[in-house]
């Protein structure tokens, strides 16, 4: 599969079919390689599914890897791809990439799809206890060292953030682009970027102006996944509620149980329903 010189490395993606282009953008501590069950299954249209930079097998310049520094590459990743009239979908810090391009990028979109991405910044009292004692140590020394010196959140990303925990063999092409503590520092400051009571400040700045977008783009038709009976959940009930409420342009399909990281739990149904949801919408 291709890759492609951006700014001052390269990316990596997947680019199957031809068509209406649809962008699939994967999160943390993942890879285009989430996508692999999913992409077969959407059926017509450009299928890219980029792994962003610092991750999987893309370029892994130096640098501090925060969101902005995600947001210019992939910048430059659709410029030098000449990617317009774009379909969305993200999961994860990707959905998050796929709004903040779409709110400054508002001629360049058709559609959004997403499922389990941070639509707005996060309360500390809306977490759990397990959830803000996680933030804490992994903000932490503690945390820092189980980030960088083991692969701690690829293994508790798909063991415990799935339904039906991966095998050592499915895990491998996951940790594979991460052989060291330097290559693994991308994950660790996505891990750190949930904004949580508005730090990091920056990161919250991004999610508070694409919350405008998402609120007002009623002329773009969006597409909300939602799950049920995992712990690991980012988009809870709540959420979603609150999602049908402040996001313009916005249809909920429910596809029942999976983890946070649902395109292993649920990868037939995911895709099922972006194609009937595009098909729906006239995007391809």
């Amino acid at each position: 599969m291709p890759t492609i010189g951006v700014l001052d490395s390269t990316m990596y993606y997947e680019d199957h079919g031809s068509g209406p282009v649809l962008v699939f953008l994967h999160g943390n501590p993942s890879s285009s390689h989430m996508w692999r069950k999913v992409l077969p299954l959407v059926g017509g249209g450009r299928l890219i599914a980029p792994d962003l930079i610092g991750m999987g097998r893309s370029g892994k310049p130096a640098g501090d890897h925060r969101f902005a520094d995600h947001a210019r590459y992939l910048d430059a990743f659709f410029d030098a791809l000449g990617l317009d009239e774009v379909v969305l979908v993200g999961h994860d810090w990707g959905g998050s990439l796929a709004f903040d391009w779409a709110a400054r990028h508002p001629d360049r979109v058709r559609g959004l799809a997403f499922f389990e991405a941070i639509v707005r910044p996060v309360a500390s009292a809306e977490l759990s206890e397990q959830a803000r004692a996680r933030t804490v140590k992994l903000r932490g020394a503690e945390g820092e060292s189980l980030m960088l010196d083991s692969t701690f959140l690829i293994d508790t990303a798909y063991t415990g953030g799935v339904l039906h925990p991966l095998s050592e063999e499915d895990l491998a092409p996951y940790r594979a682009p991460y052989p060291t503590r330097e290559s693994r520092r991308p994950l660790m400051n996505w891990a750190r970027s949930i904004p949580v009571d508005g730090d990091p400040a920056d990161v919250a700045a991004r999610i508070d102006a694409y919350g405008g977008w998402l609120a007002h783009s009623q002329d773009v038709p969006k597409l909300l996944l939602t799950f049920d009976t995992s712990p690991t959940l980012l988009v809870t009930p709540e959420l979603a509620a609150w999602c049908k409420d402040n996001i313009a342009g916005l249809h909920v399909e429910h596809l029942g149980p999976a983890g946070h990281h649902a395109g292993e739990d649920q990868p037939e149904q995911i895709a099922a329903a972006i194609s009937a949801w595009l098909d729906r919408q006239s995007l391809r």
